[in-house]
């Protein structure tokens, strides 16, 4: 072999490669060992060689004379680089007298005459490079200088073998880190151990989803480090049904597994795994990989429930029998131990056990007991359902064993959590639905959500259900009706419809002496006495009539005739068209002496003709004034746009002077006050007029109140303002979410305009603590009566106030600015008023804003009040109903801007 095919040795070049010599500088130890070479062989210089592939590289160089060498030598410069063939020292008594260094330039030159090296090699042992001596003058080596000279490359072979491991070890290190990294972008949890089953590498999904130690923990305390449950997620894995020590054995796919982690809900994984074998067929270990399917099986979980429910409500006989079938086909499908069903008494605040499940095999009986209960509202888990109207789920009864009647005997029954669910009808709580489970489970919102759908689903079954009870009540009542007619003055008829348009009597209540002079025969082929009105019965259309009582020799007065398709009795209305039963046409009615009643009846009905000639002249007038309004504002606008827009090409004229860019500017400002002022009254005259309305819908107050501050920080921060804000995480309203954040927009930008630089600015929002009281306040409903829904119609519900038990809100607007004097407040919503504080500031203004503002707040049934701070300025308050506004309020749709005064 060459010396050329030697030093291009991929394996050796390899070897060289992982030491990582080749890019260090300066290596110590192989400096003491060429200082120990120069000192102990009394030589001119001693060095540490590396072949590459190209050139010879010096790790070390000592010399006792002359500048030390480069540190990369061309390899037709080398002597070293003659070691690797023969693997062995070499030892050259004079390099001058020997024709194989003639073309070295150290030799020709004279520098280099004695020469004496041994290979150094890698621990694999490929030669490297060298440890070699050098003198100027001729010498012979001797057996011990050239064993000294081994000893020393034994010394820095050692120093190139422990750089060797390092770099090994480095690059396992980046290797594994690599690994780690490339593990830890997957999507899907991984996890894999050794042959021992001791768990060597958890990616991040992994980590997640079991949040477990990640230290060595022998495979037999797996299930219960990490909380493993078989499918039913109530039994935790045996070791040889864990998925890692399964994939030591074999290969497999589909085994479902239930992560319960503490303080999280379960969730579910679809694991894979195989054993990880060498190429020689070596077993090194398993890997699992793992696929989330909780809302696959959340769906399917929902379906199967509502599959059951359905089938439960359609089996039921009785709403007692459905109660039964509904909380057994949910226990079931969701493995839980026992189910209970609650039915209320909303008039006496009873709620009373009227059935109850128990898991097959789970013998519960001293929890459940065989007779019935009855608890208060507001008494145990059923009562504390109905007094809030939403779910209530109790993690552990171990840690709440206070909040059930039956405590003592769920946590002898080994019973763990406990799940109650409203069963609504509207905003009334029918009956509670509670459950209980062996295992604590952890609050599970969707779940949740699950359960209130078919809660909902048994509310209308319910309903159904109340409906045919009230239909056979009725039949009852009416037997009743008929002895309660049987007592009356007035006449109850009942008429069939001929072809021909006669009305034969088929039913008559009540005394028919007052109203027909006697008793007709139903029989008789007579008309009733609304046909004296002039309408035709088989025209169908309602009339009421007043005619003469027509009984032979009877006295004529003046009567009411109301059958179906007429008025029933005088001044309620016109009654349903006549009605076909079987084929026929009939009749219904009631006729009553109206004498007093008729003329009372002339009278109001000329006092409403004159109301409604005045109502009319007012229209007409509030019309004109609108028309006026809007031509006045048209007419204003078009010449201020006009002006705005050549004030702003004269700003844009480079050859303005100073003086005339300020006039230009104050053009611009002025007429800009003026189109506000324009826009302002606009705005009001919308209000008046009613001309739009406000668009309720669920948005959140938090997210509208950041948006608002955020957007004027920047103002605040030119003037050196510092805003602070305390909200709620959620506030969940119904409100036209355009016109509220006008309201917020103009209280900041008032906080801003009116506070002096280095202020303060405080926005908090949260749930009204307490209800508001009715008395006066600024800024209250006025003579609009509008009024909170809370005020206006009882307090609203915690459904509907979302998570405020109040049903209002609170928005306060605090600054610390120059205020307003106490008795001013009273005035300071009024339209065109400003402050006497502003006036004297010399702070511009229109006084419509506030007006503006308190509108659209009262549109939606809120308040607005304005009170002074405890360090000065001024604090408004904004209280909304969480329901929204009763009805669409009517108000104006152009932006509305604030001006305190």
């Amino acid at each position: 072999m060459t010396t050329e095919d030697r030093v291009r040795d991929p394996e050796r070049l390899e070897a060289l490669r992982s030491t990582g010599l080749l890019e260090v500088r300066r290596v110590p130890l192989l400096d003491q060992v060429t200082r120990m070479a120069v000192r102990l062989l009394r030589v001119q210089a001693a060095l540490v060689t590396l072949i590459a592939e190209d050139r010879q590289v010096i790790l070390s160089y000592t010399g006792t004379g002359g500048l030390p060498p480069s540190r990369d030598v061309p390899l037709s410069q080398s002597m070293c680089r003659h070691l690797l063939v023969d693997d062995a020292p070499l030892a050259v008594g004079d390099a001058r007298c020997d024709e194989r260094w003639r073309d070295i330039g150290a030799v020709a030159r004279g520098e280099l005459a004695a020469y004496a090296g041994t290979p150094l090699h890698a621990p694999c042992g490929q030669p490297l490079g060298a440890l070699c001596v050098i003198d100027g003058r001729p010498r012979a080596w001797d057996r011990e200088e050239l064993e000294t000279l081994g000893s020393l490359a034994v010394m820095a072979e050692a120093e190139i073998s422990s750089r060797s491991a390092e770099r090994a070890r480095q690059e396992l290190q980046e290797e594994r880190m690599f690994l780690s990294a490339l593990l830890d972008s997957l999507d899907v949890p991984v996890s894999a151990c050794d042959t021992e089953g001791r768990i060597i590498r958890f990616n991040r999904p992994m980590r997640e989803a079991l949040h477990g130690p990640e230290t060595p923990v022998h495979s037999s305390h797996w299930a219960r480090a990490y909380q493993l449950f078989d499918a039913d997620g109530r039994h935790l894995l045996k070791e040889e049904e864990l998925p890692l020590v399964r994939a030591l054995r074999e290969r497999f796919t589909g085994q479902e597994v239930v992560v319960r982690r503490p303080g999280r809900p379960a969730r579910r994984y679809l694991v894979n795994g195989h054993p990880l074998d060498s190429p020689t067929g070596h077993r090194l270990g398993a890997v699992n990989v793992g696929h989330d399917i909780t809302a696959r099986h959340r769906l399917q979980m929902l379906r199967d429930t509502q599959h059951a429910v359905t089938r439960a409500l359609a089996d039921a006989g009785s709403v007692e029998q459905a109660a039964c079938g509904v909380i057994g086909a949910i226990g079931g499908t969701l493995g839980w131990a026992c189910g209970e069903y609650w039915q209320s008494d909303p008039e006496r605040a009873l709620l009373t056990r009227t059935g109850a499940w128990t898991r097959p095999g789970r013998d519960l009986s001293a929890f459940t007991g065989p007779d019935a209960m009855t608890v208060r509202s507001g008494q145990g888990l059923p009562g504390r359902v109905v007094d809030s109207g939403r779910p209530v789920w109790i993690r552990d009864l171990n840690t709440e064993p206070d909040r059930l009647v039956r405590d003592g005997q769920a946590l002898e029954a080994g019973l763990r959590t406990a799940v109650g669910l409203p069963v609504r009808s509207g905003e009334r709580v029918l009956a509670v639905l509670t459950f209980f489970t062996d295992t604590a489970e952890e609050p599970d919102d969707d779940l949740l959500d699950l359960l209130g759908g078919v809660c909902a689903h048994v509310g209308r079954f319910m309903e159904r259900r109340r409906a045919e009870d009230l239909a056979l009540a009725l039949t009852a009542s009416r037997r009743r009706f008929d002895r309660v007619v049987a007592q009356l003055d007035d006449l109850v008829w009942s008429a069939e419809i001929e072809q021909d348009g006669a009305a034969r009597w088929i039913y008559q209540g009540g005394s028919t002496t007052g109203i027909l002079g006697g008793h007709v025969p139903p029989s008789a082929s007579t008309p009733p006495p609304s046909s004296a009105s002039g309408s035709t019965p088989r025209t169908g259309r309602p009339s009421t009539g007043c005619s003469p009582g027509s009984a032979p020799g009877g006295p004529s007065r003046p009567s009411t005739a109301s059958p179906a398709w007429t008025a029933s009795p005088a001044g309620s209305g016109p009654a349903p068209p006549p009605r076909r039963e079987d084929g026929r046409l009939l009749a219904d009615g009631i006729s009553t002496d109206v004498t007093e009643r008729h003329r009372i009846a002339a009278e109001r009905e000329h006092l409403l003709a004159a109301e409604r000639e005045q109502v009319r002249r007012l229209r007409e007038l509030d019309r004109m004034k609108d028309e006026l309004v809007a031509l006045v504002s048209h007419e204003i606008r078009s010449p201020v746009a006009m002006i705005r827009s050549y004030a702003d090409l004269l700003t844009g004229d480079p050859g303005l002077t100073g003086e005339q860019r300020m006039f230009a500017d104050v053009i611009d400002r002025r007429s800009a006050h003026l189109q506000h002022l324009v826009d302002d009254l606009l705005d009001l005259a919308r209000l008046d007029a009613g001309h739009t309305a406000v668009d309720p819908r669920p948005v959140s107050l938090t997210r509208l109140v950041r948006q608002a501050v955020d957007e004027h920080r920047a103002a605040a921060a030119a003037k050196h303002l510092t805003v602070e804000v305390a909200l709620e995480h959620h506030l969940p309203v119904r409100a036209d979410p355009v016109r509220l954040r006008q309201v917020l927009d103009n209280l900041l930008s008032n906080a801003v305009k009116y506070t002096p630089e280095h202020g303060t600015v405080t926005v908090t929002a949260g749930c009204d603590a307490a209800p508001v009281p009715d008395g006066p306040r600024h800024g209250a409903p006025g003579h609009n009566g509008r009024r909170s829904r809370k005020h206006g119609g009882g307090e609203a519900s915690p459904q509907e106030a979302g998570i405020c038990r109040s049903g209002t809100v609170t928005v306060t607007v605090a600054d610390t600015g120059i205020g307003v004097p106490a008795e001013e407040y009273p005035r300071l919503f009024d339209r065109f008023f400003r402050a006497s504080t502003a006036v004297e500031s010399g702070i511009t203004g229109t006084g419509l804003g506030l007006a503006v503002t308190k509108a659209v707040v009262e549109a939606h049934g809120g308040t607005i009040a304005a009170a002074p701070g405890e360090g000065g300025g001024t604090v408004f308050t904004v209280r909304l109903p969480t329901a929204g506004p009763a009805s669409r309020d009517r108000l104006g749709s152009a932006p509305v801007r604030s001006d305190r005064a």
